[in-house]
């Protein structure tokens, strides 16, 4: 089955970059944003921009930039909307025959500016799909609108700090104060 194409593709093919940085300013189109919302699971996904320098190194490319949103997110717990707004720095290089690099048996010792390493295909990079994998990975996993604490109370669920902690409650089983059987 082929693969389908990414929703929001922004192609910067590097014999345009040059021995330079170069800088990239790219926007969603709303077909876009709505397809990409759609991926992510959003109610709307108002704005999608980033901004990006790309700058040459060993074996590759790094790009760093922000990613700026205007997005809906539904409530877990009450299902209303929950408007957000993000600003996400991101750093990724692109690199030259990572898949040989990564196949390799030796151990490879990573630093922090390695941990997001993409491989550079056919020698062109996608800003579009970077910048929508950079806000996949900054939405809120649990978004809550600001009456969600009082619609868990009236379900009965409790705050953290009511509940009490597990350790706590394996100590009363085991010392025969939780009513448990032993």
């Amino acid at each position: 089955m082929p693969e389908r194409p990414p929703e929001f593709s922004r192609i910067v093919r590097v014999n345009e970059i040059g021995e330079g940085t170069r800088e990239h300013v790219i926007s969603a189109t709303d077909q876009e944003r709505a397809a990409l919302a759609g991926r992510f699971g959003l109610r709307r996904l108002d704005r999608l921009e980033a901004s990006a320098r790309i700058s040459p190194e060993a074996n590759g490319y790094r790009v760093d930039g922000t990613v700026t949103a205007d997005l809906v997110q539904a409530c877990v717990a009450t299902d209303e909307d929950v408007p957000a707004h993000l600003d996400a720095p991101f750093v990724i290089r692109f690199v030259r025959d990572l898949e040989t690099a990564e196949s390799e048996e030796d151990e490879i010792e990573l630093r922090d500016e390695d941990c997001d390493l993409l491989p550079l295909e056919d020698e062109r990079i996608d800003l579009g799909e970077a910048a929508a994998q950079t806000l996949a990975l900054n939405l809120d996993p649990y978004p809550r609108a600001a009456g969600a604490d009082e619609a868990l109370r009236a379900l009965g669920v409790l705050r953290e700090d009511e509940a009490g902690s597990l350790a706590a409650a394996f100590r009363d089983v085991l010392s025969g104060k939780g009513g448990g059987k032993r």
